[in-house]
């Protein structure tokens, strides 16, 4: 448990901005930031930040709180690991006990995998520094490599001795359950004994994007055809090989400096260009790239480029994988190396400055490259392949979703290819059209099983809820609840009639002795009550960092900007003024038809009650509750008075 004013430390010391800039690219825009939701997939930047308000809200999936949430939802951690996290990288102590086995089997499990992929990490590093077959085998082997001792420290690699189950021991003895063991792939469970998955091999640990270890690969050294070179963590709770990027971590911060990405195919290509100076370089670990993938890297840059060995075969076979990138609407560049190589032996031959200046001088468009490459090895007098080739770049061209940059490859194309701009252009339309008719009998797939689930009797809508003005109460109690405000009936030479609008919409509700239904609503409005009991300034920071989790996600979407303005005004007239110009309208209007929800869900109880009555024959009820139908239609027909003659339903 972490104590309250730890807590308060903590989120005082964070900085929205500077926290979601590691995860997410954002830009100024006015006085809140934008960038790419990344939550849900998108092209256009519905994600913003308030750096004032201390909140973000996407207003494409609705995803919204303070700091904290946005760590516990993007790095899917409990509230109290997200403050932890958030007290590590702001250097704030939290003062907590050495957990012991019993402890760490009572975490949830998500939890004890990743301490479990942390004590591994450090075991594995600190027996590539401190054993001796680590430091002869394991060590050796990477400096071998040309691995500075800085590069092995900062990418925590390490060794995994080669005696069967020697980790699984050491984390069996340190309190570690095996379960977890088995779960992470560390260990693989037989029947009648257990071993190391990676043992003999060294380690490369892969990290998310906030730097925990979720994953290894390891390497074996052994000349054995029959062994695997390589083997990787299996899928688990908490690493998705299909979802991570391996260096993302250690390249995020200059992918976003630089505004570009290189792209390699191996954990050694990484640790070989960072190490020359390409800090911006991450790997799809061996694996084809997929659109989780793409879509991480679109977080903090759109241009792409990819690095090839020079071999011919496998850039073909690689070609069709781009697509993907480009109908995430991302810029990609190619550089090839000469023949033979690969970006971890080319970078030995040539010093850091030689490296940039020849990706400098051989980056090309990707389109181009493509067209280039296919028209090579195309037979110009066979027509079967030319056909073939042009429909293969025009392919690329029609995934690609800005039109503008379509219209371009196409032009250049045109002469790359000597046929006419107008037969690709109609190429494409025909793509793009198939594609479209696809996802159209997709979503109508989808809709008309979903309306299969729909019951043919539905519950009919209470008109009577007052969920919408409850929200809307509480949204113009956040926003503006400190302004000053005159009650409507107030004579103008009267300043003693002028209070706060927390105050006047507080005692219109509890002088009428009414309370919000809404458990959650009511409980920001009791607080409010108090703080204006106490003469307290409302301060709506306290409600977007409320240890309550549902008032934090509330009061985050209530204080967004681009929320929607009151509903109840625009109903009335064209919206020309800011909306705290009209709150003297906005405020009466709201409470009026607040009110007279409740005295119509009172008609509805009264008449149920009144029925009963009748049925049982209890005349004294009959007449009680008769008298009270009788002065509750009067309220209503004096709310619809004081309306306009108009009932906001």
């Amino acid at each position: 448990m972490i104590d309250r004013s730890a807590i308060e430390r903590i989120i005082d010391a964070a900085e929205i901005v500077e926290v979601i800039q590691e995860f997410v690219t954002l830009r100024k825009r006015g006085v809140n930031y934008m960038g790419l939701c990344p939550f849900h997939n998108e092209k256009t930047p519905s994600f913003s930040v308030s750096a004032s308000k201390g909140i973000y809200k996407c207003f494409g999936c609705g995803k919204g709180g303070n700091v904290v949430n946005f760590i516990m939802e993007h790095e899917r951690l409990s509230y109290p690991e997200a403050l932890k996290f958030l007290a590590k990288k702001y250097n704030i102590e939290v003062v907590e006990k050495e957990l012991t086995a019993e402890e760490i089997q009572q975490q949830n499990e998500r939890e004890s995998l990743l301490i479990v992929s942390s004590f591994a990490q450090k075991h594995f590093t600190g027996t590539l520094f401190n054993n001796m077959e680590g430091i002869a085998v394991g060590l050796s082997y990477f400096k071998e490599r040309g691995y500075r001792q800085e590069i092995i420290k900062k990418f925590q690699l390490g060794f995994c001795l080669d005696q069967k189950d020697d980790f699984t021991k050491e984390a069996l003895k340190s309190g570690y359950k095996r379960d977890y063991l088995v779960k992470t792939g560390l260990t693989i469970q037989r029947e009648n004994y257990h071993f190391d998955r990676f043992s003999g091999r060294v380690i490369f640990p892969i990290h998310s994007l906030s730097g925990q270890v979720i994953g290894f690969g390891g390497r074996t050294l052994k000349s054995d055809p029959k062994t695997g070179k390589y083997v990787n963590s299996p899928e688990s709770d908490i690493y998705h090989k299909s979802t991570v990027l391996y260096g993302i971590y250690f390249a995020k911060k200059k992918i976003v400096e630089e505004d570009k990405c290189f792209l390699v195919e191996g954990y050694t290509d990484v640790l070989s260009l960072f190490q020359s100076g390409f800090e911006n370089i991450v790997s799809s670990s061996g694996t084809a790239l997929t659109p989780e993938q793409i879509r991480l890297i679109k977080r903090f840059t759109n241009n792409v480029t990819i690095v090839f060995d020079g071999d011919e075969a496998g850039i073909k076979a690689s070609l069709r994988g781009i697509d993907l990138i480009l109908a995430e609407g991302l810029n990609v560049k190619i550089v090839v190396l000469p023949s033979g190589e690969d970006p971890d032996s080319y970078s030995k031959k040539l010093s850091s400055s030689g490296l940039k200046q020849f990706f400098s001088d051989n980056e090309q468009d990707f389109i181009r490259f493509k067209t280039r490459l296919l028209v090579s090895s195309t037979k110009n007098d066979d027509p079967v392949q030319r056909a073939n080739l042009i429909r293969d770049v025009v392919k690329s061209i029609a995934v690609i979703p800005e039109s503008i940059t379509r219209s371009v490859y196409t032009k250049e194309c045109s002469n790359l290819l000597l046929i006419e701009e107008q037969v690709l252009y109609s190429e494409i339309n025909k793509i793009r059209r198939k594609k479209a008719e696809q996802n159209y009998r997709k979503l109508k797939y989808y809709e008309e099983q979903n309306l299969r689930k729909i019951p043919e009797k539905q519950t009919p809508l209470l008109t009577e809820s007052t969920e919408f003005q409850e929200r809307e109460i509480i949204r113009l109690l956040l926003n503006y609840g400190n302004l000053e405000f005159r009650s409507p009936n107030a004579k103008k030479d009267k300043e003693e009639t002028i209070v706060s609008v927390a105050e006047f919409i507080v005692n219109e509700i509890i002088n009428d002795e009414l309370e919000l239904d809404n458990p959650v609503y009511r409980q920001i409005f009791e607080e409010i009550h108090q703080q204006t009991n106490s003469n307290n300034h409302l301060n709506e920071r306290y409600f977007i960092n409320h240890p309550d989790e549902n008032i934090r996600t509330l009061s985050a979407d209530l204080l967004s900007l681009s929320y929607d303005l009151s509903k109840i005004w625009k109903k009335h007239e064209s919206y020309v003024e800011p909306e705290d110009m009209k709150l003297k309208e906005i405020i009466p209007e709201t409470l009026i038809a607040f009110k007279n929800k409740k005295i119509m869900q009172a008609i509805r109880e009264t008449q149920d009650l009144l029925r009963s009555a009748q049925e049982k024959k209890k005349q004294d009820d009959i007449e009680i509750l008769q008298e009270r139908f009788i002065i509750l239609n009067r309220l209503k027909k004096k709310l619809a008075k004081d309306l306009g003659d108009r009932i906001i339903l």
